[in-house]
């Protein structure tokens, strides 16, 4: 996937977009991310794991990258 001038690639910013969607059930954010993004969710959670950790993705979704890290620490 092409990297942006903001760092992240399409699947990167797919990722941060499936991550701020609230979810009812367990079942259907699994299902999402086999069906919009392609991935398993192992494979899923390992990006997004990564992606807490980068700058770039910090100042592309602030507010969600900061309440990812606060839920990691717990």
């Amino acid at each position: 996937m092409a990297e942006s001038n903001d760092g992240l690639d399409s699947l990167d910013k797919a990722i941060l977009q499936l991550e701020s969607e609230h979810w009812k059930y367990r079942g259907a954010k699994e299902s999402a991310i086999r069906q919009r993004l392609g991935l398993s969710p192992v494979h899923y959670y390992q990006r997004l794991n990564a992606l807490i950790d980068r700058d770039d993705a910090a100042r592309f979704a602030p507010m969600l990258i900061s309440r990812l890290r606060r839920a990691r620490l717990r």
